[in-house]
């Protein structure tokens, strides 16, 4: 046996002993801690052995194979890249969801679940091989320094964008907090220009709010870290802001992917006094769990109206069927996205990690969501709301008909026309959003039916 086939015949020795021999059981822990323990060694089956032998016949051909192609490949290969494919080979063979995360990879589902990392503060695109900025985030470097929505950057550091991969400009825009870095700027039809910005720990917002006619508007755009912090802090300003005159709250898990299990479970408690939130079934039922919500409703039992469409998943479906199957919440939009199970992120050797599909999550009902996803109470489909040319004909644009006030001149145009209204002012997206207008007309409703039944 060769020096360069000894390793692998070691790894699969010690994946697979042969024969009857006594063997250590290592229990994996998700938490990442190692029980260490003394086991009497089993004993196996006749059945039970063929089936290691079979294993272990196939990683010899695992070890084979992976031999073959670095020996006679046409070109030469990275002996930890092949090993890395094969590995995410195997996982993404299993589901959707399951994948080995190397260390880049790690490091940057940290940063999305953390909420926060140290960086500029902008939302980029890739646009005809230039990036464009989205928007700057409020109350970050990027804004500060007068970086503007729709402006290009062209360079990072004297290095031209163009034809840059996206995510490698994200990597050349973040950095140490502290550290400076130039950005030039092309504006409109102006000249190129630098802005020297200074990176910062930039907080992703992922809870943004509104009110409407006395309606809170919170918006949750994924499931991190800073999420129920986040959602307490907007209701509690509306609260703070509105008092009493608050009607009630809607709640937008449209086009959420989802995140964290644990801000999936808080948000639900946020608005549940009791009762069960969730529970996960795995293929060990003692490691079945169960959350429950403990008293405490930050929205003081006020009507709730929640948003869902086919890009609300995980963990926002797990926050509607919550709300749904307590009747704490009506639900509008269309059919969620149908992902119910739950993945584990697991810390292997090195600093890389598997994200690794543990268990189905079921609602308080005890219904899988898998594949088939949450069914709204009311179905309502995506539409923009749009005025006719014209707009309404009514008793007071009709042609020569007399004013409600006779001391007060008729503001219609002669032929019934209505009078031009000034464009310049800023867009409500509640008038604009038909799926947000059904959910603020329903929360008028309940408001108002509940308040002309406490009437005496």
């Amino acid at each position: 046996m060769s020096a360069q086939e000894q390793p692998m015949k070691n790894l699969i020795t010690r994946l697979i002993p042969a024969g009857n021999r006594a063997k250590r059981v290592v229990v994996p822990f998700l938490s990442g801690i190692l029980a260490a323990g003394v086991f009497a060694a089993p004993t196996l089956t006749s059945a039970e052995s063929s089936k290691n032998e079979e294993i272990y016949r196939q990683l010899g051909l695992f070890g084979d194979i992976f031999q073959r192609v670095r020996e006679s490949y046409v070109d030469e290969v990275d002996d930890k890249a092949l090993i890395e494919a094969a590995i995410n080979g195997m996982l993404t063979s299993l589901d959707p969801h399951s994948s080995f995360l190397n260390t880049e990879n790690f490091s940057d589902m940290q940063v999305q679940t953390r909420g926060k990392f140290g960086g500029l503060g902008i939302e980029i695109t890739m646009e005809n091989g230039l990036i464009r900025i989205v928007s700057p985030i409020d109350d970050t470097p990027a804004a500060e320094a007068g970086l503007q929505p729709e402006d290009y950057i062209i360079g990072i550091d004297g290095e031209a964008v163009r034809g840059m991969a996206l995510a490698d400009a994200v990597d050349k825009l973040r950095g140490k907090v502290g550290s400076d870095v130039t950005v030039t700027i092309q504006r409109a039809q102006n000249e190129p220009f630098d802005v020297t910005v200074t990176r910062d720990i930039i907080k992703i917002r992922s809870v943004r709010s509104d009110v409407y006619d006395n309606i809170g508007y919170l918006r949750i755009t994924t499931f991190s870290e800073q999420t129920s912090p986040g959602l307490n802090d907007a209701v509690e300003k509306i609260f703070t802001e509105y008092g009493d005159n608050v009607k009630g709250f809607v709640l937008d898990l449209r086009n959420n992917p989802g995140g964290l299990l644990n801000e999936a479970i808080a948000v639900s408690d946020a608005f549940l006094d009791a009762g069960e939130i969730v529970s996960t079934r795995g293929r060990d039922e003692k490691n079945a769990s169960r959350a429950y919500a403990k008293p405490g409703d930050i929205a003081r039992g006020l009507p709730l109206a929640v948003l869902i469409n086919s890009g609300s998943a995980s963990a926002s479906e797990i926050v509607a069927g919550a709300l749904k199957d307590h009747q704490r919440a009506v639900l509008l939009g269309t059919r969620s996205f149908g992902k119910g199970s739950v993945q584990s992120v697991i810390p292997v050797s090195g600093t890389g990690a598997i994200r690794l599909t543990t268990a189905r999550y079921y609602t308080p009902s005890g219904v899988s969501i898998q594949a088939t996803g949450i069914t709204p109470n009311i179905e309502v489909a995506l539409a923009r709301i749009e005025e006719l040319d014209g707009g309404n004909t009514r008793e007071e644009n009709l042609k020569g008909a007399l004013d409600k006030d006779a001391n007060k001149p008729n503001t219609s145009s002669p032929g019934g026309d209505t009078v031009a209204k000034d464009t310049t002012e800023e867009v409500d997206q509640s008038k604009v959003d038909y799926q947000l207008a059904r959910a603020l007309d329903l929360i008028q409703g309940v408001a108002l039916f509940t308040k002309d039944k406490a009437t005496p």
